[in-house]
């Protein structure tokens, strides 16, 4: 994409950001970003226990 890496696009967004949002509104969105990213891996890791509870269950009923 023009000869463009990683670090030149993300300074291209974050300048975008910046002049859309402005700098105020960059901390509200990284705070929300913040807590989606949290809740996000509370779910995860409350699935991955869900499935592994699962799978004992099967191993345990599939034994008799």
């Amino acid at each position: 994409m023009f000869g463009l890496g990683f670090p030149e696009i993300a300074i291209i967004l974050v300048v975008v950001v910046v002049f859309f949002f402005g700098g105020e509104k960059i901390s509200e969105i990284a705070r929300g970003l913040g807590r989606f990213t949290g809740e996000f891996q509370k779910g995860k890791t409350e699935m991955e226990r869900e499935i592994q509870k699962a799978q004992k269950e099967l191993k345990k009923s599939g034994r008799k």
